[in-house]
């Protein structure tokens, strides 16, 4: 069967291409951005990309058209693939329908943390034998691909509330029905389809009523909305997570920055986790992915053990290069408390070194303003704040100022690169943060702090 993807540089959407041509289907793919990672992804898996959307990209009339969510009535491909009469489908329908049917589905939901900890999670299983199948909203390191099929009746899967298509505006992780389900979080995100917190509250709520009694939700103890979220109707055991609390699965801090704790179970110290991750986010990240897999069967000490060896995922936190004293990060944030605790981790594990924040706001939550003031906060461990403002910005983000006095905005690339070059004489901590490309900011970087 032809199977063309429309979005297919999407994580998820590169992640179903992959898995389609495992199961022996011909897959290819349009797509308006094509960036690195998920392009070179894609063409090493030799899947024919075609960019820019068009009619004629589906002359051939391939035999299914999986439409992803950001695609909309009025993209010409779109229109011709309606007007063709073509059968179309939304990729977690076809997901469910294809792949997950007879699977035990882990899924990792939650406003922040998803790709970490299901890239922890799918690391565990592997390090034990169960070569779970997975799809990952990222390329975690270890596996240096974002999804396959796997081998086994275990399938990991990142558990996304955002809808599902524009003809399904369902969130994605109603169609997988998880045996194990992890809620790492919840907070008020994709400002452009929920109206409030509220709706995503009921979205999650919706995956709790997916979740069987004979299952397993796993969620921190500390977070209210999720509280409320279950409170509504759970019909599920629910296993809790703390750091330095009293939870059933809990972390003793050894190093404040995360680096090194140890793990209890009701109370029962299981083991050391000494690894290269910091912040306190992640360490509830690898409480719920030990949790999930202890739900599985695998004790606590050998996913311990698999977490040692966990190098994390394409850009988050990624080192791209030390240069004449300037370490480079590339970080994948999104919302302004991932900003926030990834910031928090870093002044942690560096002390009083320099950190430097760039900050892309190019999520559709951040382009709309919603987060004016928790962007600033968010940033306070910065010693310096650049934030970029293209000209096709919905807000003006000089209103950022108001609230902090360490945030300069700059409205081209060329003057964020003039001034990490002269900033980069007293060394310290760049760190990239965007979910986008960035106008190709990195290499442009890279070229330039040798010479500064």
């Amino acid at each position: 069967m032809h199977i063309h993807i429309l979005g297919i540089c999407g994580t998820f959407m590169g992640g179903l291409a992959l898995i389609a041509r495992a199961l022996g289907h011909q897959v290819s793919g349009s797509d308006q951005n094509v960036y690195p990672p998920m392009s070179t992804q894609l063409e090493e898996q030799g899947i024919l990309l075609m960019e820019g959307y068009s009619a004629d990209n589906i002359k051939n009339k391939p035999d299914l058209i999986i439409i992803g969510n950001a695609l909309s009535r009025g993209n010409p491909e779109v229109e011709a693939v309606l007007n063709a009469g073509l059968r179309y489908v939304s990729g977690p329908q076809w997901l469910a329908e294809h792949v997950l049917q007879d699977k035990w589905v882990l899924g990792v939901a939650g406003t922040h943390g998803k790709t970490t900890t299901t890239s922890m999670l799918s690391w565990i299983l592997e390090c034990q034998g169960f070569n779970p199948g997975f799809l990952i909203g990222g390329i975690p390191l270890n596996f240096g691909i974002s999804a396959r099929l796997g081998e086994s009746s275990f399938f990991v899967i990142e558990a996304d509330e955002y809808d599902s298509a524009f003809f399904d505006k369902r969130s994605k992780f109603v169609h997988y029905r998880p045996r194990t389900a992890i809620l790492n979080n919840l907070e008020f995100d994709h400002a452009d389809i929920f109206p409030d917190l509220d709706a995503i509250k009921k979205q999650f709520h919706h995956l709790v009523r997916t979740v069987p009694s004979e299952g397993l939700i796993i969620a921190p103890g500390s977070d209210a909305n999720l509280g409320d979220v279950i409170s509504r109707g759970c019909w599920t055991p629910v296993q809790l997570t703390s750091v330095d609390g009293e939870a059933q699965w809990n972390a003793g801090l050894l190093k404040e920055d995360g680096s090194q704790f140890l793990l209890y179970l009701a109370g029962k110290e299981q083991g050391l986790v000494d690894w290269s991750l910091t912040g306190d986010h992640n360490v509830y990240n690898a409480l719920s992915a030990v949790a999930a897999a202890h739900h599985v069967g695998i004790h606590p000490a050998d996913a311990i053990s698999a977490l040692s060896s966990f190098k994390n995922v394409k850009r988050r936190m990624e080192v791209l290069a030390t240069i004449n004293g300037v370490t480079l990060y590339d970080d994948f944030a999104h919302h302004p408390t991932a900003i926030k605790t990834t910031l928090d981790g870093l002044r942690k594990q560096v002390g009083n070194e320099r950190i430097i924040a760039i900050v892309e706001p190019r999520s559709n939550t951040m382009r709309l303003g919603i987060h004016t003031r928790t962007l600033a906060e968010s940033l306070s461990q910065a010693d310096l704040a650049i934030i970029y403002q293209p000209e096709n910005l919905n807000w003006d983000l000089t209103a950022l100022t108001h609230y902090a006095n360490n945030i300069l905005i700059c409205p081209t690339l060329d003057e964020i690169i003039a001034k990490l070059k002269f900033e980069s004489r007293y060394g310290g901590h760049f760190v990239l943060m965007s979910n986008g490309g960035f106008g190709g900011i990195y290499q442009k970087l890279l070229n330039a702090l040798p010479d500064s």
